[in-house]
């Protein structure tokens, strides 16, 4: 579908089992969040864009049972729907949001604003929202306080090329103060424990530009990755590992 990265398409479409093996969950504080903050309840209508292979979409199905998830890549959806059958899954992306206008209560993004956060796709989520909607941009944040944490960042790096991240705070620019507030944040600790296969191999080899690269380049992060795994004291023959994260959660209100 026009309209999505480069890197998103090829990286998410080869490696959506990967991602959906390897990517965290989110803290039991964030339902609290959503409800309190988000408020959203029973009687919500929600749209989760850039829903993926349903890893929030399934924790947001438990609050509102009237939700719809967008997702432009086929491969993304698929596991999506393999995960959470009953959910309304449609295609779309966040310029062109296939659903009426003032149809939802909120919209959430997770892990995902950063690849759509224009102006554009802005006025149509207002133009989906109620008068009184909130937009949630919520992100698992690396904690690269923790040395092993950073040299994955260093490994990864070198590829990302252009492709739009969290990290550059460059998605705020969206926010002009046309259609939403300030985006407001609150932190949660969280950790994604699992084997090291799990949280460190597969979460890695899932990011969308090491996904996409060719063999030769992905098969020598794989290796740099699979050495930290087997030397760093943190990390050797360890069969679990808590992979240290910090959850990031930021409600902009929808301006009439």
């Amino acid at each position: 579908m026009t309209g999505v990265h480069t890197s998103a398409q090829q990286g998410f479409s080869t490696q959506a089992i990967t991602y959906a093996q390897g990517r965290p969950d989110y803290p039991r504080q964030l339902t609290g969040w959503l409800a309190e903050t988000l408020r959203i309840d029973a009687q919500s209508s929600v749209i989760d864009l850039g829903a993926g292979t349903g890893k929030f979409t399934r924790l947001l199905s438990t609050l509102a049972p009237t939700l719809t998830a967008v997702e432009p890549v086929a491969a993304m959806g698929a596991q999506l729907t393999k995960l959470l059958p009953d959910v309304r899954l449609v295609n779309g992306t966040a310029e062109s949001i296939p659903l009426p206008c003032a149809s939802a209560d909120a919209v959430v993004c997770a892990q995902a604003f950063h690849w759509f956060s224009t102006e554009a796709a802005l006025a149509e989520i207002h133009r989906v929202l109620k008068p009184q909607g909130r937009l949630g941009l919520v992100w698992n944040v690396r904690d690269e306080s923790v040395d092993w944490v950073a040299a994955i960042t260093d490994i990864i790096t070198p590829y990302e090329g252009d492709t739009p991240r969290f990290h550059t705070g460059r998605w705020r620019e969206a926010f002009t103060g046309e259609y939403f507030s300030e985006p407001e944040v609150t932190c949660f600790p969280y950790s994604h424990v699992g084997s090291p296969q799990e949280v460190i191999m597969d979460r890695f080899l899932s990011v969308s530009f090491i996904a996409a690269l060719a063999d030769g380049p992905k098969a020598a992060v794989t290796a740099q990755l699979q050495a930290l795994i087997e030397t760093h004291p943190a990390l050797k023959g360890r069969d679990t590992v808590a992979f240290p994260y910090q959850t990031q959660a930021y409600v902009c209100h929808r301006l009439s």
